[in-house]
């Protein structure tokens, strides 16, 4: 269940939109921005953080500076769908540093991971020996990405 949309005025969503390009933007940045006092952009962004808005902040990485120079998109499909195999397969997942997403899906595959490993052996490694041996999996269907044309993007709020 979705709770419903947050009432955002004009500010908040130019607010949010500058917070999704430079989440390390001061209270005083903020302020110059949008045309209000430091104060008041702070006391925005605390409400948007209290009421769940804004979820948090982290750094985005290089993975290729990182040596993870493979990327993939993994389909999985159960082979049974009770909740004892569903809470099972999401264990595994949380427990799988390379694993970076996942999703439930509608359609022939049950879930969609997004896998960052460092090299072709060791994307074979977790489709064998971790996904297809797991006891509830019963396929999987990977995609290697070749380039990313469009990078993760900040959500159209506006």
């Amino acid at each position: 269940m979705h709770e419903s949309r947050a009432d955002l005025d004009q500010t908040d969503v130019a607010l949010l939109e500058r917070l999704q390009t430079r989440g390390q933007a001061t209270a005083q940045e903020l302020g110059e921005a949008l045309n209000l006092s430091a104060s008041q952009a702070g006391r925005r962004r605390q409400r948007l953080e209290e009421t769940g808005v804004i979820r948090g902040y982290r750094a985005t990485l290089d993975p290729a500076r990182l040596g993870l120079d493979v990327q993939a998109f993994v389909q999985v499909q159960l082979g049974r769908h009770g909740a004892e195999e569903g809470a099972a397969f999401a264990r595994l997942l949380r427990t799988r540093a390379e694993i970076t997403s996942a999703w439930t899906m509608t359609g022939e595959a049950d879930y969609l991971l997004r896998v960052y490993c460092s090299d072709l052996p060791a994307l074979n490694t977790l489709i064998h020996q971790v996904l297809l041996a797991h006891p509830v999996v019963s396929r999987v269907h990977s995609q290697i990405v070749m380039d990313q044309p469009k990078a993760d993007a900040p959500l159209p709020i506006g």
